[in-house]
């Protein structure tokens, strides 16, 4: 993500933060996150990954899009997505994170469609966990999950469901990008 938006976001955090009348340290605690760290987010020294701003989120009281974009969303019983409308979360390097239920406002899930980069087959992403369920199924080429020290192999059309508290990864293979639906809650 360009440093532009990582520092848009980051105030953001801050603002409603303070708004909340929280410190950086029981922010931090909260969240159980070293307050370096914390502090780094929120400097926009580092990049918030999705299963930190999902946590401040949920801190803080706002929806996923509020941070992202700084505009509430609207819609409480319904929300269409038109085909490359969604929110572009880039997050991790080697990862392209698009926010397909951004306008839906009270969301109990998180559905994203990810693009994952054919550079990833052979330079593996750092291993993530966040809290809550996750789901992945493959739209486009192969993906590969590491997950607790497995590796499981993903073809069009496979899903797998999973606890992210375990580490976990994806890669594409085959030397090209890959595809796949991920539902987070």
């Amino acid at each position: 993500m360009n440093t532009v938006k990582i520092k848009e976001i980051a105030s953001r955090v801050q603002e409603l933060r303070e708004i909340s009348d929280l410190t950086v340290e029981e922010m931090a605690q909260k969240m159980n996150l070293d307050i370096e760290l914390y502090k780094a987010y929120e400097n926009a020294e580092k990049d918030f990954p999705v299963s930190v701003l999902y946590e401040v989120a949920a801190q803080l009281g706002v929806d996923l899009t509020e941070l992202l974009t700084g505009v509430s969303p609207k819609l409480a019983n319904c929300s269409l997505v038109r085909k490359g409308e969604g929110i572009s979360v880039d997050r991790y390097e080697g990862y392209d994170f698009e926010s397909i239920a951004y306008k839906f406002i009270g969301r109990k899930i998180e559905p994203m469609i990810v693009t994952v980069g054919k550079e990833t087959e052979y330079n593996i992403p750092p291993l993530v966990s966040h809290t809550g369920q996750e789901f992945n199924y493959v739209v486009e080429g192969r993906v590969r999950i590491i997950f607790g020290g497995k590796d499981y192999l993903l073809n069009e059309g496979d899903c797998f469901y999973f606890d992210p508290m375990v580490p976990h990864a994806q890669t594409a293979l085959d030397g090209k990008d890959a595809k796949f639906l991920t539902v987070i809650f």
